[in-house]
């Protein structure tokens, strides 16, 4: 078939995209921003088109003779005006896509009753896609999977909290899906043709059960005690402060837990009776096997906006620290710099520092600085620079160090080399992925050091690479 996506840059499009094209359909993508797809596997596998949903006149005679399409758009923000731009791109997109065989989107449940503004925001775009257009409209509760919003929750929160205060509608009724069940029924409809709303949905549980099952799989002791005083604005901003999850998605995702949120499967097993979705715990323990193996595909954060410089942020567990800086060199004066780092060289700025943590890490059993590295300048995957080991090299792109020192958490040095019209740019990633609560402790009473460190470092480096530059190219006598 051929057939348009749009949310290709968001977490459940990002996966379904891959499986369409595998499948041997014609796919294209509707985006804003083609350079956040440039990156992607599948990119030359896919036309493009690009716009703006809320401006139709723009892109309206690019979206003509699709034999189906995907709506996996939607806006997760507390923005007041959210749910008119939903329901502008909706009509939008319902317009110009009149005559289109079957169009399938991916809603909310809903609770019987006192709907959240998001989730009525969702079911409203379903009734204004179904005015217009042959539709199925999937509805789904909390999605689980490696980089999901609600499994990236709930993973957070068990990990950092052995003992928690909850409110007492954590026993509320919920029924989560797995990422690979969504994607399953998303596909498998394109052989069913239009169906109408689809209530999909795995066993039913509760929020406290989540916590608890995921505690299970981890091997983690935890405690939740509930009280009936905190309200869900509270309850979203706590877990937008204990999770990297923000808190325009996080208050949201608790008012859409709120009530019961129950689905009644009966028409997806009935439709699609060779999906039999798996239980909460067994994707829970899949999305587990995914963040360890480094192999999560999409992330809850990927279609929120590019991470600006200089700035602290979670990522799919880890905390990193990013800076990034343009020159007018080229790629080769950089990487030549970067890869004689540690050793003998040391670390260019806060040598001081260096070997203070050094000593301290000695002491307590880490290797400390004194393993140095094998060459002075050559830097080869697996050896070991100082308290480093060399995770990855690629020349002149990209080099990756793992900490090997003592630490309650694990932590990367991340330098990044891309090509500009006039030079290239480099990004530097300081990364710590904290191991409980005292690994987030850690770190961030070490932030106001770090801040100085990391930004002399990156700035020490590019000083050295601008140096080199100009010896390299100065006439030899």
């Amino acid at each position: 078939m051929r057939i348009l996506v749009t949310g290709a840059t968001g977490y459940v499009g990002g996966r379904l995209v891959p499986r369409l094209i595998e499948q041997g359909h014609d796919v294209t993508v509707f985006v804003r921003n083609k350079e956040r797809i440039k990156g992607r596997l599948w990119y030359d596998s896919v036309q493009v088109i690009i716009g703006d949903l809320t401006h139709k006149e723009d892109w309206e005679h690019q979206v003509k003779g699709f034999d189906a399409a995907y709506y996996l758009v939607h806006s997760m923000s507390s923005e007041k005006k959210f749910s008119e731009v939903e329901a502008i791109a909706a009509k939008n997109f319902a317009q110009a896509l009149q005559g289109t065989k079957h169009v399938i989107y991916l809603g909310g449940l809903l609770p019987a009753s006192d709907e959240s503004v998001h989730l009525s925001s969702r079911a409203a775009t379903g009734r204004i896609l179904s005015s217009h257009l042959q539709l199925t409209e999937f509805r789904a509760g909390p999605i689980i999977g490696s980089g999901s919003a609600s499994f990236e929750m709930i993973r957070y929160l068990t990990e950092r909290l052995p003992i928690m205060i909850a409110p007492k509608w954590v026993k509320n009724l919920i029924q989560p899906i797995a990422i690979r069940d969504v994607l399953s029924y998303l596909i498998e409809a394109l052989n069913i043709g239009p169906s109408g709303i689809v209530d999909i949905g795995s066993n039913v549980v509760t929020f406290k059960d989540m916590i608890y099952d995921y505690a299970e799989v981890r091997g983690l002791k935890r405690k939740i005690i509930s009280v009936p005083v905190l309200t869900p604005y509270l309850a979203g901003l706590w877990i937008g402060l204990v999770t990297p999850i923000q808190n325009r998605l996080a208050l949201p995702i608790v008012a859409g837990i709120i009530k019961d949120l129950v689905a009644d499967t009966h028409k997806a097993r009935t439709l699609f009776p060779n999906i039999t979705p798996i239980s909460y715990k067994h994707a829970v323990k899949l999305a587990l096997e995914k963040v360890y193996k480094e192999r999560v595909e999409t992330h809850w954060a990927g279609a929120l906006g590019m991470s600006e410089s200089n700035k602290v942020y979670d990522e799919q567990g880890a905390i990193s620290e990013v800076r990034t800086r343009s020159l007018n060199i080229p790629a080769t004066a950089v990487f030549h710099v970067l890869s004689k780092i540690g050793g003998q060289h040391g670390w260019f700025v806060w040598n001081w520092a260096w070997n203070l943590r050094g000593a301290i890490d000695k002491c307590i059993g880490g290797p400390g600085l004194r393993r140095g590295r094998r060459h002075p300048t050559e830097m080869l995957a697996g050896e070991t620079i100082d308290f480093w080991r060399v995770e990855k090299v690629t020349i002149n792109e990209l080099i990756i160090l793992k900490a090997e020192m003592k630490l309650p958490g694990t932590a990367w040095l991340k330098w990044q080399i891309f090509p500009e019209e006039n030079g290239c740019k480099l990004i530097q990633s300081a990364i710590f992925h904290p191991k409980g609560f005292s690994g987030v402790i850690y770190w961030y009473s070490l932030y106001p050091i770090h801040k100085f460190i990391f930004s002399d470092l990156i700035n020490a480096i590019c000083k050295q690479a601008l140096k080199y530059n100009v010896e390299v190219q100065e006439p030899k006598v």
